[in-house]
């Protein structure tokens, strides 16, 4: 008779993929990397989008916080919030003040989640104090991510 030695410690996969919308004002930065961090932390349970306010360029400098972490956003779509109005999520996840107000009645099957997170593009000065706040907002992105994960796993496995 065989012995089972199951030594997977990773979270229970879920059915169907949660579909989650990351939101802030302009989809350059903070919706970017958080869809990006879910994306790589959440794997297959999550179908991820993000949109803005109005649809920006990606920054430079969010893109390179994440690669150095090892994710790679770059040439991804950055959509404005118009594009999702149809869709529904079961995870609207606001990431500013102004997303907050503006997409309380946006389609949702489970819950509008509040994240504030500081515009790292607000910071001017020096290359490494521009940096720091990129570094800085995906370090909170990614806490609050990592925290999140594992009760809505177990909601929805």
């Amino acid at each position: 008779m065989a012995t089972l030695n199951h030594t997977d410690t990773t979270e229970p996969t879920m059915p169907t993929p949660l579909r989650v919308l990351f939101i802030c004002d302009g989809n350059a930065a903070r919706s970017q990397m958080a869809a990006g961090l879910l994306r790589h932390l959440g794997g297959s349970d999550f179908e991820v989008h993000s949109a803005g306010l109005e649809a920006a360029a990606p920054q430079p400098q969010a893109i390179a916080a994440l690669q150095e972490i090892g994710i790679d956003i770059a040439g991804l779509p950055t959509p404005h919030i118009d594009d999702y109005e149809a869709m529904q999520f079961d995870y609207v996840i606001t990431l500013c003040e102004e997303t907050k107000e503006s997409c309380l009645a946006f389609p949702r099957d489970h819950a509008n989640l509040h994240w504030e997170c500081a515009d790292p593009a607000d910071v001017s000065g020096p290359t490494a104090a521009v940096t720091a706040a990129y570094r800085q907002v995906r370090d909170q992105l990614r806490r609050q991510i990592e925290q999140w994960l594992p009760t809505v796993r177990r909601a929805g496995a």
